[in-house]
């Protein structure tokens, strides 16, 4: 038996340590749990996307966990498709590869095949988009008959599948299409995410979506109205059995419950347009 723990949206910085008191206590858990791998689903940063120093911070924090850690990058972290001040491009891919790895990986456990995706190349024209795709498709042709499981930041959608653009909160419509065929075609287990710092567990046409919660902060209301799901801080831990698998979403009390909306124009001030 193989034991993974997904944690996301811890949003932490040097410079803007307001989520920082929650890294000892998520640390500690870990350490409890002695997963065989940890997965970072994203807003690994406050603003890896353009600050240098946040992801070198994140990158020390992570490999101080001295345990086996897989990431994929949030919209903080690389930038968001078609974005007016910071889009994902080349150089902000480059960043993030230079200090977390690879944006889109897979990895195989027990008769699993576990694949991170970046979720903020969907919808974005970039060259990598068609990359990651043909690499997706060429590793789910490769699975060699492994079950299929993804990790990604932003969710393929928040209500319905065939809702209509959620905008900042899901991947968009046209890429989604795609990527739920692929869902169906392969019977993909399980899709986990992160981003929107709630968690949630739920079945649809057969595979199961896991929202995980973030371990830095909540968001109240009236930033995200009317969203399924708990305002939960913790952690979802998964366990392969062969071609089983279980999951379970933790909340972890020794987090401290901070809210965005408090200091959302200092962590993340408006710009102009």
């Amino acid at each position: 038996m193989q034991r993974v723990v997904q944690i996301s949206d811890t949003h932490l910085s040097p410079g803007k340590p307001h989520f920082a008191c929650n890294w000892e206590p998520l640390r500690a858990w870990l350490a409890g749990q002695g997963p065989d791998l940890v997965i970072h689903t994203g807003d690994v940063t406050v603003d890896g996307a353009d600050v240098d120093e946040d992801m070198r911070h994140c990158r020390e924090l992570l490999d101080a966990l001295d345990l086996p850690v897989l990431s994929i990058p949030g919209n903080h972290d690389v930038g968001e498709a078609w974005h007016p001040h910071q889009p994902v491009n080349a150089e902000r891919l480059a960043r993030w590869r230079s200090h977390l790895g690879a944006d889109f990986w897979s990895r195989d456990i027990e008769d699993w095949r576990l694949i991170g995706l970046n979720s903020m190349l969907f919808g974005s024209d970039e060259a990598d988009e068609a990359r990651q795709l043909a690499w997706l498709e060429q590793e789910i042709a490769d699975a060699q008959g492994r079950r299929l499981g993804w990790f990604l930041h932003r969710p393929l959608f928040v209500e319905t599948p065939d809702e209509g653009d959620k905008g900042y909160w899901s991947v968009p419509p046209r890429p989604r299409a795609h990527l739920l065929d692929l869902v169906r075609r392969h019977d993909v287990a399980f899709v986990a995410s992160g981003h929107l710092h709630r968690a949630h567990d739920f079945m649809v046409e057969g595979t199961r979506y896991i929202w995980g919660p973030s371990s830095g902060f909540v968001v109240g209301p009236e930033l995200q109205p009317g969203m399924a799901g708990s305002s939960t801080l913790g952690a979802v831990t998964y366990s392969f059995d062969g071609r089983d698998f279980s999951a379970a979403i933790h909340e972890i009390p020794a987090l401290t419950t901070l809210w965005i909306d408090d200091v959302i124009h200092e962590v993340y001030p408006p710009r102009a347009a």
